[in-house]
């Protein structure tokens, strides 16, 4: 197949739905083969029927990113079928309660740094052989929570800061072996997720979703909100040739809510 990843294979860890479907279904539509990786064993089965069916090529494992032999068997599984790993995407998170710090517990925190870290750094430990064979990449999805220090969002911020730290350090470390490291941080997404969210607050608040998404957007540039689609048009590139000499960088997609 053509396109800006042809002939390479992406591994998407967390590719669930929202941004995690766009980013399989946008790497395979550029041409790559896909691996799928998550828990949930029907969602990946439905999400590699749907790739499938467009003519892609696709493998679904389902996988306990948290587990560092799930994730060395996730990586034997891509390899063996695909003979190549080119990019790995971690998308995998999970947030702790929006609650101010006094109020957020440290296993709250210790589960979101153990999903979008630690489960971050075995996942590359475990594909760093391959990656550097394919002179490949890393792209780990981060957050606009870098950007702010909103009340309500510091274990989640905690989280993504540390994993910023982890990607910048492995560009470094794994640059000599050819590897590029680069992050995606996008902010809000309009989906399906934000879509029912706007959708509740507006039923608790007497307002609609459309006033809530025109109160949200008058705060960017573009006075618009990126769909999933579009923050995973950002990592496509990130992981194709086009960004070679590209490494150590976070690449917010935001439509100018935040300047950096």
């Amino acid at each position: 197949m053509t396109g800006m990843l042809g002939g390479q294979t992406v591994l998407v860890a967390g590719a669930g739905p929202g941004l995690g479907r766009a980013l399989a279904l946008r790497s395979a539509a550029q041409g790559a083969a896909v691996v799928l990786a998550a828990r949930d064993t029907e969602r990946l089965d439905a999400l590699a029927a749907e790739i499938d069916g467009a003519g892609g090529q696709v493998l679904a494992v389902p996988t306990d990113l948290t587990d560092p032999q799930s994730v060395a068997a996730l990586v034997e599984a891509a390899t063996g079928r695909f003979g190549r790993l080119d990019t790995v995407v971690a998308n995998a998170f999970t947030a702790p309660a929006m609650r101010p710090l006094a109020q957020t517990s440290a296993e709250q925190i210790r589960s979101a740094v153990d999903v979008s870290v630690l489960a971050t750094l075995d996942l590359v430990a475990a594909a760093t052989e391959a990656l550097a064979a394919a002179g490949g990449s890393v792209v780990t999805i981060n957050s606009m929570v870098l950007r702010h220090s909103q009340i309500g969002y510091a274990g989640y911020k905690i989280a993504k800061a540390g994993l910023l730290a982890a990607a910048q350090s492995l560009a470094t470390e794994l640059g000599p072996r050819g590897i590029r490291v680069n992050s995606v941080a996008p902010g809000y997404m309009w989906g399906e997720n934000l879509q029912r969210y706007f959708a509740y607050l507006a039923d608790k608040s007497g307002t609609t979703s459309e006033e809530l998404y025109t109160q949200t957007a008058a705060e960017t540039d573009l006075r618009r909100l990126p769909t999933p689609d579009q923050v995973a048009d950002a990592v496509v590139f990130l992981a194709s040739p086009m960004a070679a000499a590209i490494t150590g960088q976070c690449l917010d997609v935001n439509c100018g809510q935040y300047h950096r």
